[in-house]
Protein backbone atom coordinates (compact mmCIF):
# COMPACT_ATOMS: atom_id res chain seq x y z
CA UNK A 1 0.00 0.00 0.00
CA UNK A 2 1.68 2.99 -1.12
CA UNK A 3 0.07 5.35 1.56
CA UNK A 4 1.75 2.81 4.10
CA UNK A 5 5.08 4.71 4.01
CA UNK A 6 3.67 8.14 3.19
CA UNK A 7 2.60 7.95 6.63
CA UNK A 8 4.55 6.28 8.33
CA UNK A 9 2.28 3.46 9.49
CA UNK A 10 3.59 0.58 11.58
CA UNK A 11 1.87 -2.65 13.19
CA UNK A 12 2.05 -2.82 16.90
CA UNK A 13 -0.19 -6.52 16.63
CA UNK A 14 -1.11 -8.58 14.08
CA UNK A 15 -3.06 -12.20 14.91
CA UNK A 16 -6.42 -13.83 14.41
CA UNK A 17 -7.84 -11.53 17.12
CA UNK A 18 -6.74 -7.98 16.69
CA UNK A 19 -4.67 -5.84 14.65
CA UNK A 20 -3.51 -2.65 15.79
CA UNK A 21 -1.68 -0.17 13.33
CA UNK A 22 0.18 3.26 14.66
CA UNK A 23 0.05 6.42 12.90
CA UNK A 24 2.55 8.22 14.04
CA UNK A 25 2.72 12.05 15.03
CA UNK A 26 4.11 13.51 12.06
CA UNK A 27 3.56 16.64 9.55
CA UNK A 28 2.17 14.93 6.98
CA UNK A 29 -1.02 13.48 8.77
CA UNK A 30 -2.01 17.07 10.42
CA UNK A 31 -4.42 19.47 9.58
CA UNK A 32 -4.05 23.35 9.88
CA UNK A 33 -4.66 23.77 13.34
CA UNK A 34 -2.51 20.76 14.32
CA UNK A 35 -4.60 17.97 14.49
CA UNK A 36 -4.69 15.05 12.75
CA UNK A 37 -6.42 14.80 9.58
CA UNK A 38 -10.17 13.27 8.90
CA UNK A 39 -7.98 11.47 6.08
CA UNK A 40 -5.11 9.90 7.89
CA UNK A 41 -7.38 8.72 10.35
CA UNK A 42 -9.90 7.24 7.90
CA UNK A 43 -6.49 5.31 5.84
CA UNK A 44 -5.40 4.07 9.19
CA UNK A 45 -8.42 2.88 9.83
CA UNK A 46 -8.78 0.91 6.41
CA UNK A 47 -5.55 -0.27 6.62
CA UNK A 48 -6.31 -1.86 10.14
CA UNK A 49 -9.42 -3.07 9.34
CA UNK A 50 -7.91 -4.89 6.13
CA UNK A 51 -5.50 -6.12 8.43
CA UNK A 52 -7.27 -7.64 10.51
CA UNK A 53 -9.37 -9.76 7.94
CA UNK A 54 -5.93 -10.90 6.40
CA UNK A 55 -4.75 -12.05 9.51
CA UNK A 56 -8.03 -14.31 9.96
CA UNK A 57 -7.90 -15.62 6.10
CA UNK A 58 -4.45 -15.45 4.70
CA UNK A 59 -2.69 -13.51 1.63
CA UNK A 60 -5.49 -12.42 -0.36
CA UNK A 61 -4.74 -9.96 -2.82
CA UNK A 62 -8.36 -9.29 -4.16
CA UNK A 63 -9.68 -8.42 -0.58
CA UNK A 64 -10.97 -5.09 -1.09
CA UNK A 65 -13.19 -2.36 0.82
CA UNK A 66 -16.95 -2.40 -0.49
CA UNK A 67 -17.86 -0.08 2.99
CA UNK A 68 -16.44 2.52 5.55
CA UNK A 69 -18.77 3.80 8.01
CA UNK A 70 -16.52 6.54 10.12
CA UNK A 71 -17.34 8.39 13.21
CA UNK A 72 -15.34 11.16 14.48
CA UNK A 73 -15.80 10.98 18.37
CA UNK A 74 -13.00 13.42 19.81
CA UNK A 75 -9.98 15.57 18.89
CA UNK A 76 -6.86 13.18 18.70
CA UNK A 77 -4.23 14.66 21.40
CA UNK A 78 -0.63 15.41 20.37
CA UNK A 79 0.66 11.58 20.22
CA UNK A 80 0.11 8.68 17.65
CA UNK A 81 -3.29 7.48 17.01
CA UNK A 82 -3.62 3.79 17.20
CA UNK A 83 -6.68 1.54 15.60
CA UNK A 84 -7.41 -1.75 17.22
CA UNK A 85 -9.90 -3.59 14.76
CA UNK A 86 -11.40 -7.14 15.07
CA UNK A 87 -13.61 -9.27 12.32
CA UNK A 88 -16.66 -8.87 13.53
CA UNK A 89 -18.35 -11.43 11.14
CA UNK A 90 -16.74 -13.47 8.34
CA UNK A 91 -18.46 -14.71 5.60
CA UNK A 92 -17.37 -16.77 2.59
CA UNK A 93 -18.01 -13.29 0.39
CA UNK A 94 -17.44 -10.34 2.68
CA UNK A 95 -15.81 -9.79 5.94
CA UNK A 96 -17.15 -7.03 8.48
CA UNK A 97 -14.66 -5.28 10.89
CA UNK A 98 -14.61 -2.69 13.63
CA UNK A 99 -11.79 -0.32 14.53
CA UNK A 100 -11.34 1.94 17.74
CA UNK A 101 -8.75 4.59 17.34
CA UNK A 102 -7.49 6.21 20.32
CA UNK A 103 -4.55 8.36 20.90
CA UNK A 104 -1.33 6.74 22.52
CA UNK A 105 -1.98 6.37 26.36
CA UNK A 106 -5.68 7.43 26.03
CA UNK A 107 -8.62 5.17 27.04
CA UNK A 108 -11.16 7.51 25.61
CA UNK A 109 -11.60 6.89 21.70
CA UNK A 110 -11.47 9.94 19.28
CA UNK A 111 -12.99 7.73 16.35
CA UNK A 112 -14.78 4.01 15.41
CA UNK A 113 -15.00 3.01 12.10
CA UNK A 114 -16.69 0.28 10.68
CA UNK A 115 -16.23 -1.73 7.29
CA UNK A 116 -17.10 -4.24 4.84
CA UNK A 117 -14.73 -6.43 2.86
CA UNK A 118 -15.33 -8.26 -0.18
CA UNK A 119 -13.23 -11.66 -0.29
CA UNK A 120 -13.65 -12.59 -4.33
CA UNK A 121 -11.18 -15.63 -3.80
CA UNK A 122 -12.93 -17.60 -1.18
CA UNK A 123 -15.48 -20.07 -2.08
Amino acid sequence: MPLVPILGLAVDRFDAEAVVVRLPWQDVALRPGGSVSGPAMMTLSDIALWGAILARVGREPLCVTTDLTFHFLAKPRHADVLAEARVIRLGRTLAIAEATLRSDGQVEPVAHAVGTYALPGRS
